[in-house]
């Protein structure tokens, strides 16, 4: 059995599209359990529900994602977890693609592929669709990938507890999981299409969360991804990635961007030690996919 988990908030725009997607490709032994503290996640939850039974919600304190997961770990019932967003969108077959690997008994994890949805003839655009590639090729040469906080699926009881604090959960699930001897593979094929910044105050917000999570103190991925780290893998697709004069300058823009943010980082996170409610903070143009 499958159990998949959504965490969610104020996504109703997203949300319904979402859950569709997944019960278009899964047909049995599965439940889909929606996590969420509003009462619009509660609504269009149960809009489901009357049709099919395995949507069932989970009505969470609002007190961020690492403690929402916490609660769906206690209700999941499938022997494999399937995590992903509200705000994104899972691709044709993919939920298939993502569970083959579990077929081998030492396979502990398995990574989705994001894949931007944002037009990239912009500087949003262009960035997000850098970044998604940049992944991907890390995903494919490294062994030491975090699994993507988009798409992935490990067994269930490897994981049952998680600091409240964590801003980059996915990566300390997967360290987790290799800790204790289990392998972590990349599924290219298990896609999830994703809505990324398109502003610079979103952009800051939502990389300080997820690769500042990457500084927090006392964490098993600290020091798994570094700015030294990323510099030095960058280079190659410095000159390789841009297809254009345009796209070589864009480029420019986004490592100098890049260097701001570990600045940021650094100082928000291991000087100033700011709070996990300070640091995760709502990104709105991510749930806007109606404008693309």
């Amino acid at each position: 059995m499958v159990s998949i988990i959504i965490t969610t908030y104020k996504e109703s725009e997203t949300l319904s599209r979402a859950i569709q997607s997944i019960l278009d490709q899964i047909k049995k032994d599965y439940e889909i359990l929606v996590v969420g503290p509003d009462r619009e996640t509660e609504n269009i939850v149960q809009g489901f529900s009357a049709e099919y039974p395995e949507v069932k919600y989970l009505k969470d304190a609002g007190e961020g994602k690492p403690a929402a997961l916490v609660k769906a770990f206690t209700h999941a019932r499938g022997e494999i977890l399937v995590l992903t967003d509200g705000d994104v969108l899972i691709g044709e077959r993919s939920l298939s693609h993502l569970l083959e690997s579990f077929k081998e008994p030492q396979i502990g994890a398995v990574s989705g592929r994001p894949i931007s949805v944002n037009p990239r003839n912009n500087l949003w655009g262009y960035w997000s669709h850098f970044l998604t590639f940049a992944a991907h090729q890390m995903r494919m040469k490294s062994k030491k990938f975090p699994c993507s906080g988009y798409l992935y699926a490990f067994r269930n009881n490897i994981i049952s507890q998680l600091s409240k604090n964590l801003l980059a959960e996915d990566g300390v699930i997967t360290e987790e999981i290799r800790s204790r001897g289990y392998g972590v593979v990349y599924a290219s094929k298990a896609v999830v299409l994703v809505k990324y910044p398109d502003n610079l105050n979103d952009w800051l917000k939502q990389k300080i969360r997820s690769t500042g999570g990457y500084a927090q103190k006392s964490e098993i991925i600290r020091r798994t991804r570094t700015f030294k780290q990323e510099l030095k893998s960058g280079l190659v697709l410095f000159f390789t990635y841009p297809k254009t004069i345009k796209e070589f300058f864009w480029t420019f823009l986004l490592y100098l961007t890049r260097i701001y943010l570990w600045l940021a980082i650094f100082w928000n996170i291991r000087i100033k030690n700011k709070k996990f409610s300070d640091l995760w903070q709502r990104v709105e143009s991510t749930k806007r996919w109606h404008q693309n």
